[in-house]
């Protein structure tokens, strides 16, 4: 079932940043650290499969994503939202 993302927040940290949904994507705090860890999950591996991310925690109602320095956020949110809005 498709989440609305209903806002994209930065964190303390550059590399990260927090995606706000309309309603819980998990009961439990869920990390993924690797593609590997994140294969059994369906919106985990999909978020693995955008170029840049490094990891995936989903809490309640968000997602924050971790990326690789060199990669701009530009590259990322986009799909990150489209990945979330299709789940």
């Amino acid at each position: 079932m498709p989440f609305t993302v209903t806002d994209v927040q930065p964190t303390p940290n550059p590399n990260a940043a927090k995606f706000i949904l309309d309603r819980a994507i998990v009961q439990q705090p869920t990390s993924f650290f690797n593609a590997a860890a994140a294969k059994d999950d369906p919106v985990a591996s999909k978020l693995f499969a955008i170029e840049g991310v490094t990891s995936v925690l989903m809490l309640g109602d968000f997602v924050t994503i971790n990326k690789r320095p060199e990669v701009k956020w530009k590259a990322i949110t986009e799909r990150v939202q489209e990945v979330l809005e299709g789940a």
